[in-house]
């Protein structure tokens, strides 16, 4: 065999230019996100106690409380009272109640610790994750959208109104949530985020109408961000209002209070 078939031609590993040389380092950012986000997705996706959280309960209660006079919510058509209530439930059992559960485990596990000493950032993992939220919702609420219209709902008010609550609300549960995750320990977190769930779907305006509570009880429950979220959207999609602004400062004032304590006291072990 001669030599030039066993030196190469400049193309092999021996040269160190070949196609086979080996490019260490970090893929770039954006491909990073995008591939922690799928991932965060997925999981999520697969988890049933977070497909219970995230579609079963809000899709029987939308079914059921539409389809059975239990609860009076006043004039017109049932769904139109408590599909914008759902869809607020909808971002708080994945925002708020699922994120704090699967974060508080991670960190437990030492998922969170490993994979802050990645490549990828810090920040760029809470990133995927809000993303990872974002698109949860938004095949939330295209489920529960579909299942309100076949009930007979008939919205109004401007979509982008609706918009900005929902990110509004987001951000605000997404805070408190990891707020809750980066705290407390992950049986705690689980018991915790339960609880409050619970607590904010009786209390929070979702089902029942806030003007059912004592006056006293309801001025405290109407600074909750469920009931923020859940009065300011059926304020547009129920009563075509514009942009409801009393309930917007709420929500944004929640969410700077839970994001900057989350990225204050967040620990990652």
């Amino acid at each position: 065999m001669s030599a030039d078939t066993t030196t190469g031609t400049g193309t092999g590993p021996e040269t160190g230019t070949g196609t086979f040389t080996p490019r260490p380092g970090a893929a770039p950012l954006a491909r990073m996100i995008r591939a922690q986000a799928a991932l965060e997705t997925r999981m999520l996706l697969r988890n049933g106690e977070q497909l219970l959280l995230t579609v079963v309960i809000p899709t029987l209660l939308l079914v059921l409380f539409s389809a059975v006079d239990i609860i009076d919510t006043g004039e017109g058509e049932a769904v139109d009272f408590l599909a914008p209530g759902v869809l607020a439930l909808a971002v708080m059992s994945t925002a708020f109640t699922g994120q704090a559960i699967a974060t508080g485990f991670e960190r437990r596990y030492g998922v969170l610790k490993r994979l802050g000493a990645s490549p990828l950032p810090r920040w760029g993992l809470m990133t995927a994750k809000t993303c990872s939220v974002l698109v949860t919702e938004i095949l939330q609420i295209a489920l529960l959208t579909v299942i309100a219209f076949a009930l007979g709902w008939s919205p109004q008010g401007n979509p982008l109104s609706v918009l900005a609550l929902l990110v509004l609300g987001t951000a605000a549960f997404s805070g408190l949530g990891l707020l809750m995750a980066g705290t407390l320990r992950a049986e705690a977190t689980l018991a915790a985020a339960n609880l409050v769930f619970l607590l904010l779907l009786v209390g929070g305006g979702v089902i029942v109408p806030m003007d059912k509570f004592p006056a006293g009880a309801r001025a405290v429950l109407e600074l909750l961000p469920i009931s923020a979220l859940s009065d300011g959207l059926r304020d547009v999609l129920q009563h075509g209002a514009g942009l409801p602004w009393g309930e917007m400062g709420i929500l944004a004032a929640w969410a700077v209070l839970g994001l900057g304590a989350a990225a204050r006291f967040f620990r990652w072990e």
